[in-house]
């Protein structure tokens, strides 16, 4: 079971933060307790869902994919699949369905399955970090009670517009085992965000080369594995951010070297520092 199935478990929670005519948004959280494959589940609505904390594996059929805050799934009406944690600590993600016939408007034809039924040809896609603020955005304000509907669902919209565009995500596309060995050096980085890996280390963890690992995801996901690593630790920022009133002890805790090596790589991916975001989301005054 995850985002989109109907059974109820002791490991999953789930919160309605929004149900309109357009837009339906829920917070899943998953506490990762069972890391095997879970049995087969079966969305019951097109959904998009945005993992911004933690990791896990959605297998449908042969195809597996890693699950994390840099990436956006699709999970197809009537699909089956199964999820793992082969990371500890779980997961949390925004499950989004809006709908069919606006986000057909918004799907670019090409995205889009074959035949009668409404669904996405992909499982996944690479999304930009202006897509994970708008996610954090989301999430705090509904959380907070401090975004109006129409602000909430125009923000949806915008977050499913630059997750589906061309300029705005990336649909990686691979060999399986190159696929694979990506997915490998992701597990590793998700597996401890504040540590400062060196690629030696990775490559070890993955077993090949430093050089071939470089390439090869750059290669798959059209963006070099240290940005990779960045973005994932800044994601993890987004989903703190109100938790903390010391900026610098949170970025220490994620990695960063410094207070200003966290702020301007913060304000470099999202166009504000921690502070302006905190007060853009309402979680400061």
């Amino acid at each position: 079971m995850h985002a989109t199935s109907g059974t109820v478990m002791t490991q999953f929670s789930t919160e309605l933060l929004l149900k309109t005519k357009t837009v339906t948004i829920r917070d899943v959280i998953c506490n990762g307790a069972c890391r095997h494959k879970s049995d087969e589940e079966c969305a019951h609505r097109t959904s998009l869902v945005y993992p911004y904390r933690g990791v896990f594996m959605r297998h449908v059929g042969r195809n597996d994919t890693v699950a994390e805050a840099n990436q956006m799934l699709f999970f197809n009406t009537a699909q089956g699949y199964r999820i793992s944690h082969p990371v500890e600590g779980g997961d949390a993600c925004i499950d989004l369905s809006i709908d069919e016939a606006l986000l057909a408007e918004l799907a670019p034809k090409d995205q889009m399955q074959p035949g009668e039924l409404f669904g996405f040809r992909r499982q996944r896609r690479r999304i930009d970090p202006r897509a994970q603020a708008l996610v954090a955005l989301l999430r705090h304000g509904l959380h907070r009670k401090a975004a109006e509907t129409l602000e909430a669902e125009t923000l949806a919209l915008t977050l499913v517009r630059r997750s589906l565009g061309e300029r705005t995500s990336h649909a990686a596309g691979a060999s399986v085992g190159r696929q694979k060995l990506v997915d490998r050096a992701k597990l590793a980085l998700s597996s401890d965000l504040a540590r400062r890996w060196t690629l030696a280390e990775i490559a070890s963890e993955v077993g090949v080369s430093p050089v071939y690992l470089t390439q090869v995801f750059q290669q798959v996901e059209a963006t070099p594995l240290y940005r990779y690593q960045l973005r994932l630790r800044l994601a993890r920022a987004l989903d703190l951010l109100g938790q903390y009133d010391d900026l610098t002890a949170l970025g220490l805790e994620l990695g960063f070297s410094s207070h200003s090596h966290f702020t301007s790589s913060f304000r470099q991916n999202y166009g504000q520092t921690p502070a302006e975001f905190q007060r853009a989301a309402r979680l400061r005054r």
